[in-house]
């Protein structure tokens, strides 16, 4: 295949290949037509027949992880963003092609554009959040003796595995591009098997990818077709992200690699999202618009075929016509047909098999229901031709009372189901009943509705939006799955977990807990452990750059006497005239403090003026203090001192000076700790600046 097809070249005659072991490879058969969502014409055809998975588990393991984990977590997230950039240039070409998968320029944007957003995404947080190192620490130091000799630390490592995943239909490059991307930052080499209906525009996405070189090799390969016995080749530092049906997911689950073989496996399954009109809501009220709004944009984007599309529209009884009857008429001016057309506002499903699959689900569900608006077998299209393409009009839905299909069958298109509830008590039962969600939004204008619903809902769903006129401008709405914001759901909804920042980074990490002595520990994390070596020098730390600092070196300060005219010119100066600082009998009384005592924010100040080197240096400024906690009282006519220690360099690859963060510990004339805190600099990487 020519490694740059145009769209023109995707032709009856295109059998899509994979990308294995480092090469591209294409199955010796003809494969199986994929065919045009709106047209029926057919697309490329799709075969993994001769593809060698062991070699492929293999390259990942040999090559991809390797290469992977000799990089730094800053290093991984400026590759991502570079390849976010590269795929951003060049996204017409991906556009262009996934018009055939159905979808309008609208519903690309959410697959194409939020995919690459969610690269940005995680390579920003992967430079902000991550250290430029190679392991993790997960919480605070555990002093496990007496002494402080003895001491753990929680960290995470990667792990010499590979990170499968299976992907949907619905989203063949968002869905690609949000496993990627914390699989990266963590270490592990991904293999990619998508969805054969649109796996079209995922070969086309990862061929660019694979092409611009910014990825190590191995870290990235790609299935085109069946994924045969690929978890056969899997091991227990494997993990597989499935996202797809239920019944999927449990041959999955029964696999023995998966039971016995330790493979972790998350899953993303069925999903009877709910969103609930609050009992507060009047038709005139700006959330009843907002409420409306929602549910058709989720009924139609994408045609519906999406895991958190509204499938319950859950609404108080008494304003349940009203709710139908705006749905209704909203609803009416979807146009349906080709997406080629931009008059278009909903394209086709993705398959004439998909519109089978979703008029049978219907089926079902008009044993407890009526068709409130819409048609089962077509309706009008703007364009298109119904008999080759995979059309359905969206369907609104009203389920009787009591009914139980609506909460037990996802029709996975552009139809929703009005259910009525009498009692917030009641509306919050009617959602549980989806067994478990990956979204629920919540309209209400209610402060006391907003809470009483969120703890009801929240033990049932992965994510929870609350929706009123406050935040309305601002929303990403019901639907939209973001990279900072954990995506998965309980029960039903398969009980995984995807993004939610370096929450998903971590998990594809091993935490493990280290006991050691301070220096060794030191050693192995690469940042000072309380407890462990000090070097004081004749250079004050702050002459050096960050090519000279090392880890453990030491400012032990001289002392300073605070006096009470320096309290009371601090409490004049700035205006704190709290009692403790300015009234000695009111301070006498205080149980804490039994007299005059020292504004802790002037403890700090002259601790800085202890520690601080003066001229013009590698220092470039102090841009925070973190975990500042005042555990002794200063008193007038105590003498404080303070010990300052290089606790964590951090380089950063985009400026010519890195952040280090400084252990801080104030004592007082017995050596009792007054202030413990983190000071955080950045230092030129040399001085005098090469610049």
């Amino acid at each position: 295949m020519d490694p740059n097809p145009s769209m023109e070249e995707f032709s009856v005659s295109t059998l899509l290949e994979s990308y294995a072991a480092g090469g591209w490879f294409r199955a010796a058969d003809e494969g199986q037509p994929l065919l045009d969502a709106a047209t029926g014409e057919e697309v490329a055809r799709i075969s993994s027949c001769g593809l060698d998975l062991a070699a492929m588990v293999g390259h990942a393991r040999e090559t991809g992880g390797p290469a992977l984990r000799s990089l730094t977590f800053h290093e991984r997230a400026s590759a991502l963003k570079a390849l976010a950039k590269h795929l951003l240039a060049g996204k017409d070409e991906f556009y262009a092609l996934s018009v055939r998968t159905g979808a309008t320029v609208r519903d690309t944007a959410v697959d194409v554009d939020g995919g690459i957003g969610t690269l940005f995404s995680f390579a920003s947080k992967g430079t902000r959040e991550l250290p430029n190192d190679t392991i993790v620490l997960d919480g605070a130091l555990e002093r496990l003796g007496k002494t402080g000799a003895f001491v753990g630390q929680h960290i995470y490592t990667s792990r010499p595995g590979v990170a499968v995943q299976i992907n949907a239909f619905n989203f063949p490059v968002w869905g690609m591009l949000e496993k990627l991307a914390p699989a990266f930052l963590a270490g592990l080499p991904t293999i990619v098997k998508p969805a054969s209906q649109t796996a079209y525009l995922t070969e086309l996405v990862v061929r660019r990818i694979i092409e611009s070189g910014l990825l190590p090799e191995g870290s990235l390969q790609l299935i085109s077709g069946s994924a045969g016995s690929l978890l056969d080749e899997l091991t227990m530092q494997d993990s597989v992200a499935f996202t797809g049906s239920a019944h999927t997911a449990g041959i999955l689950r029964r696999h023995p690699n998966v039971i016995d073989g330790g493979v972790r496996l998350g899953v993303e399954a069925d999903s009877l999202n709910c969103s609930v009109l609050g009992p507060d809501v009047k038709a005139e009220d700006p959330e009843f618009e907002l409420f409306i709004k929602g549910v058709v944009a989720e009924m139609t984007v994408k045609a519906g075929q999406k895991c958190t599309a509204i499938r319950r529209v859950i609404v108080p009884s008494r304003i349940a016509g009203e709710v139908e009857d705006a749905l209704a008429a909203r609803l009416a001016k979807i146009s349906v047909g080709d997406p080629r057309n931009p008059d278009v506002r909903m394209g086709a499903l993705a398959s004439l098999g998909q519109r089978d699959e979703v008029r049978k689900a219907v089926s079902s569900l008009l044993a407890s229901a009526e068709v409130v608006a819409g048609d089962l077998n077509g309706g009008p299209l703007l364009d298109g031709d119904t008999e080759r393409g995979a059309f359905l009009t969206p369907l609104l839905l009203r389920a009787a009372k009591g009914a139980v299909e609506p909460h037990n069958v996802e029709p996975f298109g552009p139809v929703s189901t009005v259910i009525t509830y009498d009692g917030i008590d009641e509306a919050v039962a009617l959602a549980a009943r989806g067994k478990g969600s990956l979204v629920a939004s919540v309209v209400t204008h209610d402060a006391d509705v907003a809470r009483s619903v969120v703890l009801g809902l929240a033990p049932w769903h992965g994510r929870v939006l609350l929706l009123d006129r406050d935040d309305a401008k601002e929303s990403t709405g019901h639907g939209s799955p973001l990279p900072m914001l954990v995506h998965g759901g309980p029960g039903r909804a398969g009980g995984g977990e995807e993004l939610g920042g370096i929450r998903a980074v971590l998990h594809h990490m091993q935490r493990t807990a280290v006991q050691a002595s301070p220096d060794l520990l030191t050693a192995v994390t690469g940042q000072w452990t309380t407890g462990a070596t000090q070097r004081v020098e004749d250079v004050h730390p702050f002459r050096k750059s960050l090519a000279d600092l090392r880890i453990g070196d030491t400012i032990k300060s001289a002392e300073r006497t605070v006096t009470l005219a320096d309290i009371e010119h601090f409490a004049e100066f700035t205006g704190d005239t709290f009692y403790a600082h300015t009234d000695a009998e009111a301070a006498a009384r205080n149980p804490l403090f039994g007299g005059i005592v020292a504004h802790g924010y002037l403890v700090v100040s002259l601790a800085a003026g202890l520690f601080v080197e003066p001229s013009p240096g590698p220092v470039l400024a102090n841009y925070g203090v973190d975990n500042l906690r005042f555990l002794t009282p200063v008193k007038a006519d105590d003498t404080i001192a303070v010990t300052l220690t290089v606790k964590q360099i951090k380089p950063r690859n985009s400026a010519d000076y890195g952040e280090v963060r400084w252990d801080a510990v104030v004592t007082n004339q017995e050596g009792s700790p007054v202030a413990t805190y983190d000071v955080l600099t950045l230092v030129a990487k040399t001085w005098p600046s090469e610049s």
